[in-house]
């Protein structure tokens, strides 16, 4: 049986600024991507690239639940559940991976967009 981890995170773009929740199951590839404003779109347009929250899963069902529940609720919830984990709004991407690692990373999405690119 293949087992997967799922991650549900919220980026926000300063202290109790722009927030963003999402679902991946490459945390690190994922919240690069939105640093590197690879991915267009919302978090690219207001800046939300810092890691605030987020959210470990062993089954997909649970964790999509778990975002749509998030994304559902009100504003000052979800700066109350960032603040009791958080309370600095530490950005805990650089609290996972080294900067060597982040570089190979980086190298490896951009292999990844470019095999995208290539396939279509």
């Amino acid at each position: 049986m293949n087992e997967r981890t799922y991650y549900v995170y919220i980026l926000a773009s300063k202290r109790k600024g722009t927030l963003y929740i999402g679902i991946t199951n490459n945390i690190l590839r994922r919240v690069l991507e939105h640093k590197d404003k690879i991915i267009k779109g919302f978090t690219s347009k207001y800046n939300t690239d810092k890691l605030v929250y987020f959210e470990k899963y062993g089954d997909a069902y649970y964790a999509i639940r778990r975002e749509k529940m998030l994304k559902e609720w009100h504003r000052k919830w979800k700066i109350r559940l960032i603040e009791e984990n958080n309370k600095e709004w530490k950005d805990l991407f650089y609290d996972l991976i080294s900067d060597e690692d982040i570089e190979s990373l980086r190298i490896a999405i951009k292999e990844r967009e470019e095999e995208k690119r290539n396939s279509t």
